[in-house]
């Protein structure tokens, strides 16, 4: 049994960035978050390992990573700096944790399952709700976060070192984040977490969002649920382009863990999240089908799972060996109309009784 930490803390961390320069944003984030920072390089080197990825491989994707990220996007570049400064970290290890999907990509590993994510256009307004299922032992090493700096205020949740992930922004525009497996995923170009960062940090509108997303170096793949007051759009990002996902049903959009347009779902890694992502795709379709939510209450209790249902609320089998052990970590509510996201510390099944973080970008 592994001996990393699987339990989430008592107080989750919150860090806030205000600094006008990115490197002095990038040093804000190591100071907040110390000792904590090595504990989650850890835990990712020892899934690197499981997964058959060499560290000598990871000294060589890592750096090129950071050469990528700071030719398109180079204030990222130089928060990625200021964070291995403080941290007392080498800037490749640094790039790792932001490149963490792309790496892993190359794992012989496969997971049991992922996020699940619902965006919905209502009479009440556009509304967005998100588990994220990822590995239990990260339990402890993710925090929320406010951004100040780029162009808009962020604020949403991401992980120990890694600039960004789930979140929304001061225009109203929010992004929900899910991982997609392309069989020609590699490292290189501008890595998701950073990408969700730099597209947050940016664009002021779902529009301006796809235009930011479409212009940007892409190697490996990954799907933003994106929303604004006036409406949303699914992406599927990939090696071989970006395609716009129709929606489900009448103003919803439903996302899981595989492709659903045509070009990309040849290409798929079936083998990473299937049938778990299609057992739970359908099953939340037919939810959605007999009821379209119309309010964020509704949309999030469409995400409550039990015994017998496929597992969109994910509880880790700690039976089960490191690298399997996947959860619900976190659940998210976006809102454009307020600029704000609520964030529960655990699975929607606990969202009557733990406390809920709300973080208004304004």
């Amino acid at each position: 049994m592994s001996s990393f930490p699987t339990r989430r803390p008592a107080l989750r961390p919150h860090v806030r960035v205000d600094a006008e320069e990115p490197m002095s944003r990038g040093r804000q984030r190591a100071e907040q978050l110390g000792e904590q920072l090595h504990g989650a390089l850890a835990i990712y080197e020892e899934f690197f390992r499981l997964g058959g990825v060499r560290m000598e491989q990871v000294r060589t994707d890592a750096p090129r990573a950071l050469a990528d990220i700071c030719d398109y996007a180079p204030a990222l570049g130089d928060e990625i700096r200021g964070i291995a400064e403080v941290a007392n970290l080498e800037q490749w290890q640094v790039a790792a944790l932001n490149t963490r999907t792309e790496i892993l990509a190359r794992s012989a590993s496969t997971g049991p399952g992922e996020c699940s994510t619902i965006l919905r256009e209502s009479p009440a307004g556009v509304f967005g709700v998100q588990t994220w299922d990822w590995h239990v032992e990260l339990a402890g090493s993710w925090h929320t976060q406010q951004v100040i700096g780029g162009r808009y205020h962020v604020v949403g949740l991401t992980e120990h070192g890694i600039l960004g992930k789930i979140g929304i922004n001061s225009a109203g525009l929010g992004l929900h984040f899910n991982i997609l497996g392309h069989r020609d995923d590699s490292v290189g170009g501008i890595p998701m977490h950073v990408l969700s960062a730099h597209v947050l940090q940016n664009a002021g509108s779902v529009a301006e969002a796809i235009d930011l997303v479409r212009s940007a170096p892409i190697r490996s793949s990954g799907s933003f649920a994106l929303l604004d007051p006036q409406g949303s759009a699914l992406l599927e990002i990939t090696p071989h382009g970006v395609f716009e996902v129709p929606q489900l049903h009448p103003g919803i959009h439903l996302r899981t863990n595989h492709f659903l347009t045509e070009a990309p779902k040849a290409a798929e890694k079936t083998w990473l999240y299937q049938p778990d992502s299609s057992q739970r795709f359908d099953f939340l379709s037919a939810r959605l089908a007999q009821k379209a939510p119309n309010s964020t209450q509704e949309l999030f209790e469409n995400l409550i799972t039990g015994d017998g249902e496929p597992p969109v609320t994910c509880v880790p089998d700690m039976g089960l060996a490191m690298g399997q052990r996947w959860a619900s970590l976190a659940t998210i509510i976006l809102d454009p109309a307020t600029c704000s996201a609520r964030i529960l510390d655990g699975t929607p099944a606990e969202g009557t009784h733990r406390p809920w973080r709300t973080l208004i970008a304004n």
